[in-house]
């Protein structure tokens, strides 16, 4: 079968380390799921070492020449293999409401989407685990107080345990990336409904990180509260200082103030 060409307009840098594959496959534990969907496969470098022709595992590939090698590599399974757009997928459609793990070596362009897509699908996404650019991978796993901790660390790791596993170098990639990459693995916590409004701690979120220098008095301003609820000693604080039961607590408080109001 001839090579797919990475297409830079996808994001694709194809993995070549068989040893990485494997350890990115072994995340998989099949305990609280029966099936995983690999975004992304490629030439199929990491589906090699999951269960795919044990029908444990579906392909999503939005790349049609990456579609037909992936065909044509498994001839007797080409119905497990989606030529979809992960962003746009309607898992209910294709999944029910089964609980289903995701992995991969995720395109770079569109990394930090797939992880929003997940916590929005967090009630069938019990484990989620793959590669992103390493600056992302850290992101996501990175504690309060730090210039990397933003909304992809507060959000996912609202729901989500998350884990840094290795880093990877550019060298073991077709083309090499110009960054170093990270793996990383996302286990959903047992209780992974928050005692809040969900819909508002987003915005609330968001608001908070997109002035990140400025005070939550001064970055949240927009929300136009009462004073009785901004005078409070948490609105001093820069929103990399709080975590996310902090963010749930401010959050409540907000909601309260509002609905008294």
């Amino acid at each position: 079968m001839k090579a797919v060409r990475p297409k830079k307009n996808l994001g694709q840098h194809f993995l070549r380390d068989l040893t990485i594959a494997q350890r990115i496959a072994d995340t998989l534990t099949f305990d609280t799921y029966d099936t995983a969907l690999e975004i992304g496969p490629g030439m199929g470098v990491l589906t090699q070492f999951l269960p795919f022709e044990q029908e444990k595992i579906k392909l999503i590939e939005i790349d049609r020449e990456s579609i037909a090698y992936l065909q044509a590599k498994y001839p007797n399974h080409t119905e497990h293999i989606l030529e979809a757009d992960f962003l746009k997928l309607d898992l209910t459609h294709h999944f029910g409401n089964q609980p289903l793990a995701i992995i991969g070596n995720f395109p770079y362009n569109i990394s930090t989407q797939i992880v929003f897509k997940t916590l929005e699908n967090r009630e069938r996404i019990p484990f989620f685990s793959g590669m992103f650019q390493k600056e992302v991978a850290q992101r996501i796993c990175e504690p309060p107080g730090s210039k990397r901790y933003g909304i992809l660390s507060v959000l996912t790791q609202l729901f989500y345990e998350t884990t840094y596993l290795f880093t990877v170098p550019p060298a073991v990639f077709n083309p090499p990336p110009k960054v170093d990459s990270g793996v990383i693995c996302l286990r959903r916590k047992e209780n992974y409904t928050l005692d809040c409004n969900e819909d508002l701690l987003f915005k609330i979120v968001k608001l908070s990180f997109q002035q990140r220098r400025k005070t939550l008095r001064n970055s949240l301003k927009t929300l136009q509260l009462p004073k009785s609820i901004s005078e409070d000693s948490i609105f001093d604080q820069r929103p990399e200082k709080l975590s996310g039961d902090a963010f749930v607590a401010l959050t409540k408080k907000i909601e309260h103030g509002q609905l008294s109001t």
